[in-house]
């Protein structure tokens, strides 16, 4: 999820990269909504709910768009926190595809070409979803599958996965753009008809719309790994609202971590919170060219959805549960609370660490033993008793008789008193402090 404030969109389209950096934040679309009332994230239950019917196409109507970004060459904080490196030797995701549902995605861009299909714009019905004027899917998009290039230092985690995009944000986005959810539904069920192998759903709504959990809840049946944003709405002033799909049993629900390792301010808490990824303050793809910087728990979500391409492409049939299991067993431990989760994704040790299968094992009952009753046992048990007794009784002998009665007759059997403690002397005062320096010259004139 992004969010640009309204009065800085303009700018932000205007400024590119350097805007950012001279301090535009990006967080993401958001629904108002009223805040969460329940602590349990809500079970799926597939109910016989249709998917919203698509409308009649219409045609998409020219927008201010967000300009292109700048080149960088240096490697991005969290490209270096997490390591991709390490990871690429076993697998790049390649052959694995991965839904991005949010603005679209820009299949011009040079780090992404030949990678995005064509998709669908599920906010007009039909249409290809390979083009994106907000540059918000893009930004998830690069995270998960930008390839490697000479020029620049920045690389998606999982750069040989393949991306589906499915609009269901529509150009008028910047600000606070809001999410339908019955668009919102209708792009996962085609996501889900594609057979990918992994759902990102970067931007959230406030609202449990039925459509939307029956639309998650055949993704999972399908075998598809759910990951979904927690929100930006977690500020000191925000109400801090439940998230769906994060909010459903079965999806993994993704906060946001700065440079620091701190939960970014605006990244909401609660039990849908499975884990955390780096979100402030990140360096990504920018549509048409360039990168660009932005924040929010949607980036993350792109960390966390290309993490799951890269277990889904090494571990093989894994069914979500597995995946999801793998992913948060392996997470590095982070401050606990609601905002953590079971901690920060760690890519290299979901796709090489192993997890023992099952669930905690009772220990075995206690089982009291009998008692001995053999009597050939009991008498040998009081002849070693006695004897034991007469042994310590022995050394009590020998030593009165080798030491304590010679010492007895030597002193006239006289009870001996401690020596005297010897007179000490006065203790010696110290002398007068020696002068180091008293002041006289001394030596020749």
């Amino acid at each position: 999820m992004f969010r640009i404030p309204g009065d800085r969109a303009g700018r932000f389209r205007r400024a590119g990269l350097a805007g950012v950096l001279a301090g535009t934040v990006l967080a993401g679309p958001a629904v108002a909504a009223p805040p969460a009332t329940g602590t349990q994230r809500a079970p799926l239950r597939p109910a016989a709910v249709p998917v919203p019917a698509a409308p009649p196409p219409v045609a998409r109507a020219p927008q201010n768009c967000a300009e292109p970004g700048q080149p960088v060459t240096e490697v991005p904080w969290a490209q270096l926190a997490l390591t991709p490196e390490r990871v690429w030797p076993f697998t790049t995701g390649a052959g694995t595809t991965v839904a991005v549902l949010s603005s679209g995605v820009d299949a011009g861009h040079p780090q992404l070409r030949g990678r995005v299909a064509a998709g669908l714009d599920a906010v007009a019905g039909s249409g290809p979803a390979d083009d994106d004027c907000l540059g918000l899917g893009t930004q998830v998009a690069g995270l998960i599958a930008a390839r490697q290039t000479d020029s620049q230092g920045f690389a998606g985690l999982a750069p040989g996965a393949r991306i589906l995009p499915v609009r269901v944000l529509d150009d008028a986005g910047f600000g606070r753009p809001q999410v339908d959810p019955a668009v919102l539904a209708r792009g996962i069920g085609w996501a889900v008809d594609q057979g990918v192998a992994v759902i990102a759903v970067p931007i959230p709504v406030y609202e449990d719309a039925a459509a939307v959990r029956a639309a998650v809840a055949r993704a999972v049946q399908a075998g598809i790994v759910v990951v979904a944003a927690a929100g930006d709405e977690g500020g000191a002033d925000a109400a801090n609202p439940t998230p769906y799909p994060a909010g459903y049993e079965g999806v993994i629900g993704v906060g946001a971590i700065g440079p620091t390792g701190a939960r970014w301010d605006d990244s909401q808490h609660g039990p849908y919170v499975d884990l955390v990824a780096p979100g402030d303050q990140i360096l990504t793809l920018q549509r048409g060219s360039g990168l660009t910087g932005a924040s929010g728990t949607g980036l993350a979500t792109g960390f966390v959805a290309a993490t799951a391409a890269l277990v889904r492409n090494k571990r093989g049939a894994l069914d979500p549960g597995q995946v999801e299991r793998l992913i948060l067993g392996t997470a590095v431990p982070a401050p606990a609370g609601p905002g953590f989760g079971r901690g920060i994704v760690n890519p290299y040790a979901a796709v090489n660490d192993m997890l023992a299968g099952g669930g905690p094992a009772a220990l075995p009952g206690l089982t009291p033993s009998e008692p001995v009753t053999d009597a050939a046992w009991l008498r040998s048990r009081d002849v070693a008793v006695v004897g034991a007794l007469g042994a310590v009784l022995l050394v009590v002998l020998v030593w009165a008789g080798a030491v304590a009665l010679p010492r007895a007759r030597r002193r006239s059997w006289r009870a001996a008193v401690a020596p005297p403690t010897p007179p000490g002397g006065e203790p010696v005062e110290p002398g007068p402090p020696i002068q180091l320096f008293d002041g006289s010259p001394t030596g020749p004139r």
